[in-house]
C-alpha cells in the first residue's frame, strides 16, 4: 500500500491531489515551534522539495516545544535547519530536503526562493513577514502568514494579485512594544493550533483546493476562547505592495542591522560589507574562552555573555537583549 493510502483516500487530495503535493517544492522560514512542526507535515506529506531556513541554533529551552530536536543536538549547539534535516531524512528519504543556515534577508531572499512554490512563515517577527510578503507578491507566490503569541493563533492565506497581502490588512509592522514571547510567554496549545491551520492551507495550495480557501485573517485565543477574523478576500486597490509593487521590504530599504530575538534574552548583528571568518576566529580565540566549535559555528564566552559567530559573519550576543550592549561586545571582541 502506498505511503500516502490514507491522504489520498480524503476524497478533496485523492490521487490527483497527491500529484501536486509531490510537485511542491516548499520554502520553509524558521525552525522554531512552527516551523520543526510544520517541516515534518511537509515532509510526511510527500512534498517534492522542502528548503529550511533558519538562523538559529539549538538550546535546551527548545525542547519544551520544538519537535524534531534532541538533547544532542543542544550539546552539540547544532544549527536548528540542520539538526532538523538530519531527523528528516529518515522520516521521508523520498524528499529532497535542504538545510540553509543563515539570516532570510534582503540580499538571500529571492535565491534562496529560487525553485520554490509555495512559501510557509514561521518566523518570530514581521520584518521576516514582511519582506516574505515583498517577495512573494512580486513573484507570484503564494504563501501562509502563521504566528502565535502567549494563548493566541494566527494564520491567513495569500494568494497574490487574488487575495489581500499582508501589507494590505496591516500597513506596516506593529509598533515596538508589542506583545512577544519574552513578554507574555508562549503555551503550546497556541503553537499547534497555528500548526494545524497553516498546515491546511498549505495542504489546500498545494493540491490545488485554493477555491476551498477561508481567506480571513482569523485569531484565536485558546484560553479565553475568543475568536476574530478580518476579511483578506480581495486586495485593497491602493496598497503599496500588490497594489503600487513597492517592495521596500525586499529592496533593502527596511532593513536592520540588528534584531533582538524573540524569547531568547539575544541580539543579532549582521555584517557590514565583507567578512574574514578567519581572522575573527583568531581574534575571539585570543581573548574569549572558546566553548563550541563545529562546521557551522563557533561559541565564546566574553564578559559575561555568550557570543555565536557563523562562516556567514552574523552573531549572535546572548544575555542581552540591550542592543547597544551587545553591539560594544561585538565590537570589542570581533571587530
Amino acid at each position: 500500500m502506498s505511503r500516502y493510502s490514507r491522504q489520498e483516500l480524503f476524497a478533496p487530495i485523492g490521487p490527483e491531489g497527491q500529484r501536486r503535493i509531490r510537485a511542491s517544492r516548499v520554502l520553509l522560514v524558521g525552525c522554531g515551534a512552527l516551523g520543526t512542526h510544520l517541516a515534518e507535515f511537509c515532509v510526511r506529506a510527500g512534498v517534492g522539495g522542502l528548503t529550511i531556513v533558519d538562523r538559529d541554533i539549538v538550546e535546551f529551552s527548545n525542547l519544551q516545544r520544538q519537535s524534531l530536536f534532541t538533547e544532542q543536538d543542544a550539546r552539540e549547539a547544532l544549527p536548528k535547519a540542520e539538526a532538523a534535516r538530519r531527523r528528516l531524512v529518515d522520516v521521508n528519504s523520498e524528499v529532497e530536503i535542504r538545510a540553509e543556515v543563515s539570516d532570510f534577508n534582503f540580499r538571500n531572499a529571492e535565491k534562496l526562493a529560487q525553485g520554490a512554490s509555495i512559501i510557509l512563515d514561521a518566523s518570530d517577527n514581521f520584518e521576516t513577514r514582511f519582506l516574505i510578503n515583498d517577495l512573494a507578491v512580486k513573484h507570484g507566490l503564494p504563501w501562509v502568514y502563521a504566528g502565535c503569541v502567549s494563548s493566541r493563533a494566527t494564520c491567513m492565506p495569500v494568494l497574490p494579485g487574488k487575495t489581500a497581502c499582508l501589507t494590505c490588512l496591516l500597513e506596516d509592522q506593529p509598533a515596538a512594544g508589542g506583545e512577544t514571547c519574552d513578554t507574555t510567554g508562549i503555551i503550546m496549545p497556541a503553537v499547534l493550533q497555528a500548526v494545524a491551520w497553516s498546515s491546511v492551507v498549505a495542504l489546500k495550495i498545494m493540491s490545488g483546493n485554493t477555491d476551498t480557501l477561508l481567506c480571513r485573517m482569523l485569531t484565536v485565543d485558546l484560553w479565553s476562547g475568543e475568536r476574530t477574523g478580518v476579511d483578506a478576500s480581495r486586495p485593497w486597490p491602493d496598497c503599496p505592495t500588490c497594489g503600487r509593487k513597492q517592495f521596500p521590504w525586499l529592496e533593502g530599504k527596511r532593513a536592520t542591522r540588528h534584531a533582538t530575538l524573540c524569547g531568547r534574552d539575544s541580539v543579532q548583528i549582521s555584517p557590514e560589507g565583507e567578512f574574514d571568518y578567519a581572522a575573527a576566529r583568531e581574534r575571539i580565540r585570543n581573548a574569549a574562552r572558546l566553548s563550541t566549535e563545529n562546521d557551522y559555528l563557533l561559541r565564546a564566552e566574553f564578559e559575561g555573555l555568550t557570543i555565536t559567530l557563523y562562516k556567514d559573519g552574523r552573531a549572535l550576543v546572548h544575555g542581552t537583549g540591550d542592543v547597544g550592549r551587545a553591539n560594544s561586545v561585538h565590537s570589542r571582541l570581533i571587530g
